[in-house]
């Protein structure tokens, strides 16, 4: 599969959030042959848990793994501080970014330390987002988007 199918896969992570009433970011960890390990959304509202991201909830759901060297994460959202933090401790080599319009996290970081960062400027995510953060402005505030 190619990053723009394997976002799709993502974006499905980011509207089952969005639809349990949480913030609209999702994530999937994929390897080498494009086969998908793990899937995740935020789920910070949901579990009233501010460290629950997208991205950290995918990589929890990969469990304990040996291969972070080898997989490519795909990100609806450009990944904050905790979410980068995370992937360059594991030494995830790539992650392809849905978009970075309605929020830029730390790809300068992550290009800094050697990751490949790709931003697809998906559609798809760049809208699910925005109409969150018009809808639900103080739930974006309570961290991220301050």
């Amino acid at each position: 599969m190619h990053d723009q199918a394997l976002m799709n896969v993502a974006l499905a992570q980011a509207q089952k959030s969005y639809d349990e009433g949480g913030l609209p970011i999702g994530a999937a960890l994929v390897d080498g042959s494009g086969r998908i390990i793990a899937q995740g959304h935020n789920r910070r509202v949901q579990n009233g848990d501010p460290t629950s991201h997208g991205e950290t909830d995918c990589i929890r759901n990969a469990g304990r793994r040996r291969d972070w060297h080898t997989l490519t994460l795909y990100t609806t959202l450009s990944p904050c501080i905790m979410c980068t933090g995370t992937a360059l401790l594991l030494r995830i080599p790539r992650i392809v970014i849905g978009e970075n319009l309605n929020f830029m996290g730390e790809e300068e970081l992550l290009r800094q330390r050697g990751v490949e960062v790709r931003v697809l400027n998906h559609p798809g995510c760049i809208a699910l987002m925005a109409r969150f953060q018009r809808e639900k402005p103080e739930v974006w505030n309570e961290d991220i988007g301050l």
